[in-house]
């Protein structure tokens, strides 16, 4: 695909690998953290929360720094910024670490309107107009470094403890060099920022269906921070291995990846609603059987499954609220996904209490629920229209 052999367009794909990567080291490190320490399941959440919270709040922040200053500058900052914090925080003893990786994560908030504003202009450039596609694809990197990053991180953890996650962060510098040599071309920001709507098809905006897409957005990423947080520490109370939990935590966000990239691919022929609408229909199914099923190898298809349908909504909620907005695309760009992740971390904040009271089943059994909740909400979208699906 001409879009993948695109410089500009793989340095901030290869990017976006590595900045998750780092991000996922929280599902292990938490976790490790946790049972050092004694951390209980609602401090868990709360420090999960605080992470996602400071990584997601400023992205609107960073977004409208991208309109005034440009891809070019914020996106190869944001890497340099996380790979030498998280470094710094794999040298620190207790709750040091988790403070400096708290302030890490300011690097990922930076990249991510960045990124996700390039990743969109490269779809109407280079895959004729096909924006969910090339999103998703951007995402797809970003996934499989949170699919990747447990699995390497969890052995790594456990073999040679935190110092051992030192290699993923000094992986991260040249990428990072690399980002910011392939998009020193990138034009300087116009006085006026690019739309994000572009000159194409817009949606009607209206407060109904802002609404409507903003609960979605908010039960699904609720939904997907619920099982990326606790359960690892679920598997873990059952006296399972970091290499084990790691690696289940690694196969929910693989398998997120792959449906993003397939969810996206569908969004763009089929309609952006009906993919939305399936996806987290069919996501309730297999989020109640984890709930029911407790440590069976079945886990090693179910939990895959759950990620996969939960991730083919991502890249369709990304594109719709860039469509329906008519500012700046690095703005509307980390408003959405300062607003996904912030909603997650409000629902883990919430849900950590219900673990602590009636245990991970009563919590899971929860989050199918949300998922069902979001597919309903997604009736509410106006229908695609031929001349450019919603």
């Amino acid at each position: 695909m001409t879009l993948l052999l695109d410089s500009i367009f793989s340095s901030v794909a290869l990017g976006h690998l590595i900045v998750d990567m780092l991000n996922s080291q929280r599902l292990v490190v938490f976790t490790y953290l946790a049972i050092q320490t004694g951390m209980s399941n609602t401090t868990l959440g709360m420090f999960s929360t605080i992470y996602v919270w400071v990584a997601s709040a400023s992205q609107p922040i960073f977004g409208w720094l991208v309109d005034r200053f440009g891809q070019r500058l914020i996106a190869p900052l944001g890497i340099l910024w996380q790979a030498g914090l998280f470094c710094f925080a794999m040298s620190l003893p207790g709750m040091w670490a988790l403070v400096v990786l708290v302030i890490s994560s300011l690097g990922s908030a930076a990249f991510h309107p960045a990124g996700t504003a390039q990743a969109t202009l490269s779809g109407r450039d280079r895959l004729s107009g096909r924006e969910t596609t090339s999103a998703s694809f951007f995402f797809f990197f970003g996934q499989f470094g949170y699919f990747f990053g447990p699995m390497v991180g969890g052995p790594l953890l456990q073999r040679f403890g935190p110092s051992g996650l030192l290699v993923l962060g000094a992986l991260a510098i040249p990428l990072g060099l690399n980002a910011g040599w392939q998009m020193r071309a990138l034009p300087k920001p116009e006085s006026r920022p690019i739309q994000a709507g572009g000159s194409g098809f817009r949606l009607t905006i209206s407060r109904k269906f802002l609404a409507a897409l903003a609960l979605v957005a908010g039960l699904q990423a609720a939904a997907q921070q619920n099982m990326i947080t606790f359960f690892p520490k679920y598997l873990a109370d059952m006296n399972l291995s970091p290499a084990i939990y790691g690696s289940m935590a690694g196969l929910f966000v693989g398998g997120s990846a792959a449906g993003g990239v397939l969810g996206g691919w569908l969004a763009d022929r089929i309609g952006k609603r009906q993919v939305a609408f399936t996806a987290l229909l069919l996501a309730s199914l297999p989020m109640f059987a984890i709930a029911r099923l407790g440590w069976t190898p079945w886990l090693y298809a179910i939990v895959p499954l759950a990620g996969g349908l939960t991730g083919a909504v991502h890249s369709i909620l990304v594109v719709t609220a860039q469509r329906a907005m008519p500012v700046g695309m690095g703005f509307v760009s980390g408003l959405t996904l300062g607003f996904i992740f912030s909603a997650g971390a409000v629902g883990t904040a919430l849900c950590g209490p219900l673990a602590d009271v009636r245990g991970f089943p009563a919590l899971f059994e929860l989050t199918a629920f949300l998922a069902l909740a979001a597919a309903g909400l997604t009736l509410l979208w106006p229908r695609d229209q031929a001349a450019g699906r919603v």
